[in-house]
């Protein structure tokens, strides 16, 4: 029911043109006469979205191009994306860059995109639509079984182990998700993972989660959170509960993950390299205006970092703080 209604103020979106209040960017790049690349985010309050703009903005001033970058304040924000998205559209780029926070709330604007001959690129999250040119993102099912695998190996093998995940709608908090249950359940038949928890990327909202995990579950072992804002909120939920010998897996970076790791609070995480995305984002979506053949998927790096490696030149210039 929530997507279909979803899907309908898509639908209208498409026909107002009210800059949402609430939505942050700008336009950045070589300015002058290049091609305009409108890239609409997840979010914009989390240094991971910092990192990809900084990308694509170095890859759209080296490559004479310009871009737009916005996104709504939270991750939970849907409709707020839809109307930003609607806004970007009006002002008809040449290519649309676009990591969806409902992978199926925004096929009418990706319809309209088509119709307008706007290359669509998704990235970070794909979407259920064949219109994207291609994807850009990390392989979201991989780079959590990776977490899932250290986790295990942390906790030897036993035990009972928690979820917090940003989201059951984007594509990257469904694999991130399911990446992490299916190396569990293949692999580590001595660990019980509890029903994943949603707390929408807030590390407030995810905090709470994690309190309540612990309350309820006073023999947990380890807990997952799979992307910065959930990571973080599990740190935060961890240390205001008090508890101890919790094992602490997250995804992303940041300063506090980084500070967290190197205090041994979290024992590692994964590390995208929201840079390269950026970069990736715009070469794909100048070569799409060029009506050059794009894979399906440019697979983007990740790394587990911890304590052991998170000064190694190759992992420090994927973390961002």
């Amino acid at each position: 029911m929530r997507t279909r209604k979803i899907v309908a103020a898509a639908a209208s979106a498409a026909l107002a043109l009210a800059l949402t209040a609430c939505g942050q960017g700008g336009t950045s790049g070589a300015g002058g006469n290049g091609p305009l690349i409108a890239i609409v985010s997840k979010g914009f309050q989390h240094q991971f979205w910092q990192s990809v703009k900084k990308g694509a903005e170095d890859e759209a001033s080296a490559k004479g191009a310009r871009i737009t970058f916005v996104g709504p304040a939270t991750e939970k924000d849907v409709e707020q994306q839809i109307n930003m998205l609607t806004n970007e559209l009006a002002k008809s780029p040449q290519a649309l860059g676009f990591a969806a926070l409902d992978s199926r709330a925004a096929a009418p604007l990706l319809q309209q995109a088509k119709s307008q001959n706007i290359p669509v690129i998704a990235f970070d999250s794909g979407v259920d639509s064949d219109i994207p040119v291609t994807t850009v993102a990390t392989d979201n099912k991989a780079a959590a079984a990776e977490a899932a695998k250290h986790l295990a190996e942390q906790i030897g093998g036993q035990g009972k182990v928690a979820m917090v995940v940003h989201d059951q709608t984007s594509l990257s908090g469904k694999d991130r998700r399911d990446g992490f249950l299916d190396w569990m359940h293949k692999n580590a038949p001595g660990i019980t993972v509890l029903p994943p928890q949603y707390g929408g990327g807030d590390q407030l909202e995810s905090a709470n989660i994690t309190k309540s995990i612990l309350q309820a579950n006073p023999d947990l072992k380890g807990i997952y959170g799979s992307n910065e804002g959930s990571a973080i909120g599990v740190i935060k939920g961890v240390q205001e509960s008090g508890r101890t010998g919790i094992t602490i897996a997250g995804f992303d970076s940041g300063k506090a993950q980084i500070d967290a790791i190197n205090s041994g609070v979290e024992s590692g995480a994964i590390t995208q390299d929201p840079m390269d995305i950026g970069k990736q984002l715009v070469d794909a979506a100048l070569k799409a205006i060029d009506h050059q053949q794009l894979p399906k998927r440019i697979d983007t790096a990740y790394y587990w970092y911890d304590k052991s490696n998170i000064n190694d030149p190759k992992i420090k210039a994927a973390l961002y703080q």
